[in-house]
């Protein structure tokens, strides 16, 4: 009886090393490919899930219609993951071994991708997010490149450099105040890469104030700033906040220059500010509707058609994403996880709606940046930086 328990425990034991061994490799031998959605879709910060994945969901169908990839129809397997990092990490942990995809997208925020690592990185799993602006998100702590994590956003160090670039050079304004959420490694490294840049070109920074995530009460904050005379306000914050701060920040009569990145882009930005206290407002972001090149007037009509809107910069994140993915996929010239990571890390000069793309060794993309102007509610293309 023990000679048997030995060996049925054996064969356990060989059945989960293979299985542990094979995490890397080829996935799947059905007629589809399966690709892990993890995303916001409520909670906090859901309108970024939402619009990423509408985006994506909108390509795969386009890219299936067309044949799919290497023969296969794409299989999106979805999941909420609640705006929360714990359970980012329980959908990362599912879709890579219950659901064995060959990549996982998403999450959207720096916070929630970092949570669904380790468990994407375990198993070996290529993990993409289009939208996750955080330098380090694709650099372990020792800053190697992480070899399973990829980005198709610019990082928060270039919106911050873009941002204090355009109020020193652009609208050659030298006194800022900034006003950023100190819960938020997104705000946090916004707030150093502007500060660094606008330092060198001549700016001052006249005042500098911090809130927490989901605060709604800033009028204190803005009293302190108002006092400080600047004559540019820097936020580099999410829409929620944001909106607030605006709208109180000009019922106490700031009424200069508000600056933020891609943080700002949720249509409920105008619903919580009002359109009129917007006006003045400029953003950094990865794409803008305004944009009247072949392919994005073809995509916006498209996406128009299916979802009776424009789609915003997240839709067109997801689109982009989905459709490198997929180009991806057929240099890897197979469904397997470890030829997948090495075609995606070769990625160069791929054409997408938002700009394009070049991967470079940290696994950060080469690709320009949108300034946005709001304008009576509608942000507007004012212009586009080259990397």
């Amino acid at each position: 009886m023990k000679k048997e328990l030995k060996l049925i425990t054996a064969g356990l034991m060989s059945a989960i090393l293979l299985t542990g061994c094979g995490a890397g490799g080829a996935v799947g031998d059905g007629d589809t490919i399966k690709v892990g959605l993890n995303y916001e879709l409520s909670g906090n910060v859901s309108t970024y899930g939402t619009s990423l994945v509408n985006g994506i969901e909108f390509a795969v169908k386009e890219i299936n219609e067309k044949g799919g990839v290497l023969g296969k129809q794409i299989e999106l397997v979805k999941a909420d993951n609640k705006s929360s990092g714990e359970e980012a990490a329980n959908v990362s942990s599912r879709l890579a071994t219950r659901d064995k995809v060959v990549a996982i997208l998403g999450p959207a925020t720096s916070g929630n991708v970092k949570a669904a690592l380790p468990p994407a990185e375990e198993n070996k799993v290529p993990l993409i997010s289009a939208a996750s602006t955080a330098d380090d998100v694709t650099l372990d702590a020792s800053g190697g490149v992480r070899q399973y994590v990829f980005k198709t956003c610019f990082s928060d160090s270039f919106q911050g450099v873009t941002m204090a670039n355009f109020a020193a050079r652009e609208l050659k304004l030298l006194k800022t105040a900034i006003l950023r959420d100190n819960t938020s490694d997104y705000s946090m490294g916004l707030t150093s890469a502007f500060k660094a840049t606008y330092s060198t070109l001549g700016g001052e920074i006249v005042a500098e104030e911090a809130y927490q995530a989901k605060d709604t009460d800033f009028k204190t904050l803005l009293t302190t700033i108002k006092a400080a005379d600047p004559d540019v306000l820097f936020i580099p914050g999410y829409y929620e906040e944001v909106g607030l701060i605006i709208k109180q920040a000009r019922e106490l009569g700031i009424d200069v220059p508000v600056l933020g990145a891609d943080g700002f882009d949720s249509p409920k930005l105008v619903e919580i500010a009002g359109a009129e206290s917007l006006n003045g407002t400029y953003y950094s972001n990865h794409y803008s509707s305004g944009d009247t090149s072949p392919e994005v007037v073809a995509y916006r009509t498209a996406f128009n058609a299916a979802y009776g809107s424009d789609p915003d910069a997240f839709n067109a994140l997801g689109y982009d994403m989905a459709y490198m993915l997929a180009d991806a996929l057929e240099r890897a010239g197979e469904v397997d996880r470890e030829k997948l990571k090495e075609a995606l890390a070769a990625t160069e000069n791929f054409k997408g709606i938002t700009g394009t793309l070049t991967m470079d060794e940290f696994h950060n993309p080469i690709k320009a940046v949108t300034i946005l102007e709001v304008l009576d509610g509608v942000p507007t293309y004012l212009m586009k930086q080259e990397p």
